[in-house]
């Protein structure tokens, strides 16, 4: 991409980083935060994940935000959208080259101490009476607004309505329980092309752990209380998960271990559905727009299973926070330009639902409402009374999911079997709250 220094991080790597530019005026990424690339010029570094649609949109935002604010640059660093940006991110902390603005998701608080408060500049550079207040809420702590959230976004299954019509399959319905989602999958089964699948494998994946955690919620289990510092999650829990997804392989629901290992599944660039091989998979709500470019099918959403009125199973999630690291030598330039991109009606003209929904009144005014729009209110709305506030963050919960992942591994693989994988599963947990 023009004008983007493009970080690519590798699935289980925690401090590889790669630098590289589209452009001759970029060739190489600022040697320290907030460092200007020509006298008189303020260069912004904005370390954000998403894919090439995303980067294509961001990049239009910044170009706008240039010509409105001559002499500033900003430079994107997009990650790819694993788990590792925060290992990343305190590597570059550690080396004293962290971008000024830090993108972070949930587990926002993981990086407070390196933040910049934002609450002094409230009502001057930083518009706070355009964001809602139960999204400033959200990041904040102690007393101090740590960051900015671009909106909420939801936990959903992306289907490709467009095959399904083709092969006369039936369409799924929104709020299934876990064994009509399954009966549902072995319906469509014998419809579909040879080598597709009915679903991902979405455990096997980079997002797996986000996935087990609204399992746990639709059960009732409490993964980790911030208060008591204890989890809920017994070893019988994670096997009765890692056995669903077992006979889910067993019966061809969904792929097996070799061909899902092909597929991060962390955005439409690393899709098994865009590339054909699956029906149905798990993303963000915000990610839609993202995958329907990458696609000629028609995609559509549907709900989480397994949620209900009782266990109001979902929740709206952070889609992204952006913080402003407090080395950088330009944080009053940083804060304005946070505050454009989160509150202006340009920015949101250009960048829509990209993010999520917006918790800007002013940004939401600029959103033209697309078809995809239409599909993420329209979960939104089927996600209705089964929803509940986010529960606290496991500790250490970058180092959780890629532990985590190379035990699944070991399962999905069958180097050991799913009570093997639940109790190593179980002690990896017990030893990251302990630690």
């Amino acid at each position: 991409m023009k004008k983007i220094a493009f970080v690519l991080i590798a699935l289980m790597t925690t401090s590889a980083m790669l630098f590289a530019s589209g452009s001759t005026q970029r060739s190489t990424s600022p040697s320290s935060t907030g460092s200007a690339t020509a006298a008189g010029t303020t260069t912004i570094r904005w370390a954000f994940w998403g894919n090439s649609t995303r980067i294509e949109l961001t990049q239009q935002a910044i170009d706008l935000y240039q010509s409105q604010n001559p002499g500033v640059q900003i430079h994107a660093e997009p990650y790819d959208g694993n788990s590792t940006e925060l290992q990343t991110v305190m590597t570059q902390i550690a080396g004293g080259n962290a971008p000024d603005i830090i993108q972070m998701g949930g587990n926002w608080p993981d990086l407070v101490s390196q933040a910049l408060p934002l609450e002094p500049y409230s009502g001057t550079l930083l518009d706070t009476k355009n964001i809602d207040q139960g999204a400033l809420d959200m990041v904040s702590q102690n007393g101090h607004i740590y960051g900015i959230s671009v909106g909420n976004t939801y936990l959903g299954l992306v289907y490709n309505k467009g095959l399904l019509q083709r092969v006369g399959a039936p369409l799924p319905k929104n709020n299934m329980s876990y064994d009509e989602l399954r009966a549902y999958l072995a319906s469509i089964k014998p419809l579909l092309p040879e080598g597709v699948y009915p679903m991902m494998d979405v455990a096997f994946t980079s997002q797996g752990e986000t996935y087990f955690g609204h399992y746990l919620r639709t059960r009732g289990v409490v993964s980790y209380d911030a208060a008591t510092q204890s989890t809920q999650v017994t070893a019988a829990v994670i096997k009765e998960y890692l056995d669903m997804f077992a006979d889910y392989r067993a019966n061809g629901l969904i792929p097996p271990a070799d061909v899902a290992a092909q597929y991060a599944e962390s955005n439409s660039d690393s899709s098994a559905l865009v590339a054909g091989k699956v029906a149905i998979t798990f993303i963000a709500a915000s990610q839609l727009s993202g995958y329907e470019a990458s696609m000629t099918d028609e995609l559509d959403l549907i709900t989480m299973p397994g949620a209900n009125a009782q266990n109001k199973a979902h929740w709206a999630q952070l889609s992204q926070v952006m913080m402003v690291n407090k080395g950088s030598k330009n944080p009053d330039a940083t804060v304005k330009f946070i505050n454009w991109i989160v509150t202006s009606p340009d920015a949101g003209k250009i960048l829509g639902t990209n993010r999520g929904i917006s918790a800007s009144s002013t940004y939401r005014a600029g959103v033209e409402a697309s078809a995809t729009d239409a599909k993420i209110l329209a979960l939104a709305s089927a996600i209705g009374d089964f929803l509940s506030p986010e529960t606290d963050h496991f500790p250490n919960d970058a180092e959780l999911v890629s532990q985590e992942f190379l035990i699944y591994q070991s399962v999905y693989f069958g180097q050991l079997d799913t009570t093997q994988g639940a109790q190593r599963l179980y002690d990896e947990r017990i030893r990251l709250v302990n630690k």
